[in-house]
């Protein structure tokens, strides 16, 4: 093993280690002494404990290790070992972590237990792993039913987890209260993965490309793009300009063309991630 493949999987370890440590931080303390259930297998763990009185990380591990057998016949090998990772010590970590209740309000439990749980799981999906469940799951059916996607086997395992706990609870506040938890986590997650700070793509219709293009490249330090169009009302060909800018670069750039061409035509659209020079490295997880 090189010395960098050996600092990436070090690297993925303690990712993966921190994000199971945040995700039953947040189930514990937060969600399941609450009988709060954010969708997927820990969310089913949860509900369940309050039938049968059995552990969360006993009903996460036997419901995990088939779906692992499972998805090694059926998706093969693919996966790999940050799964059965991420999974084994998510379950060490319910069973060592002492069960507390921070607080017995449902609306705060609901979103701090969210908001911890989707960083634990932001961090995991970051460093190029999965806790099984719900996204194993929802892979394995996908298999035999491809005609509905993995995303819509996941929201219909979390919608059906959430009802359950409505129901096993008897509360349809439960419900709800797990819905908050679930979108909460769910955006937590989506933050984790994109990034705090935003980057804006923009396309640019312009007469006057190179005088444009010019100032960005001087003033903003940004790579621009020239790409060819046709108007098709006046069948004229175009020159639209592509240019990645962030934050402190949005204003700029609107004024840089403007005074130029006032009269060019500018769309702006948000970028999750940009991956090349002068922005991030390209890296294999």
């Amino acid at each position: 093993m090189t010395k960098e493949n050996w600092y990436k999987t070090v690297t993925s370890l303690l990712g993966l280690s921190v994000g199971a440590f945040l995700l039953a931080v947040g189930l514990v303390l937060f969600l399941e002494p609450n009988t709060i259930a954010p969708g997927g297998v820990t969310g089913f763990a949860i509900v369940f404990k309050q039938i049968v009185n059995v552990p969360v990380y006993i009903t996460n591990l036997a419901i995990n290790i088939p779906l692992f057998i499972i998805g090694i016949i059926v998706l093969g090998k693919s996966f790999g070992w940050k799964t059965l990772y991420c999974t084994a010590l998510l379950s060490l970590f319910l069973k060592i972590i002492p069960e507390k209740l921070v607080t017995p309000d449902l609306l705060l439990a609901s979103i701090f237990g969210g908001l911890v749980s989707g960083v634990g799981l932001g961090i995991v999906f970051k460093s190029g792993g999965t806790t099984g469940g719900t996204d194993l799951a929802s892979s394995i059916l996908n298999k035999f039913f491809p005609s509905l996607s993995i995303a819509t086997f996941m929201m219909i395992i979390d919608v059906l987890v959430v009802i359950f706990a409505g129901v096993v609870d008897k509360k349809v506040e439960t419900s709800l209260y797990s819905i908050i938890s679930l979108f909460v986590s769910i955006k937590v997650i989506d933050l984790i993965l994109e990034g705090i700070g935003y980057l804006k793509g923009f396309l640019i219709i312009t007469n006057k490309p190179k005088e444009i293009s010019q100032r960005i490249m001087e003033e903003l330090e940004r790579g621009v793009t020239l790409f060819k169009g046709i108007g098709m009302y006046t069948k004229k060909e175009k020159d639209v300009l592509l240019c990645i800018v962030n934050r402190s670069q949005f204003t700029k750039i609107k004024d840089i063309v403007y005074s130029i061409d006032k009269e060019a035509f500018i769309m702006v659209t948000e970028i999750s991630e940009v991956l090349g020079e002068g922005f991030e490295e390209i890296e294999n997880q």
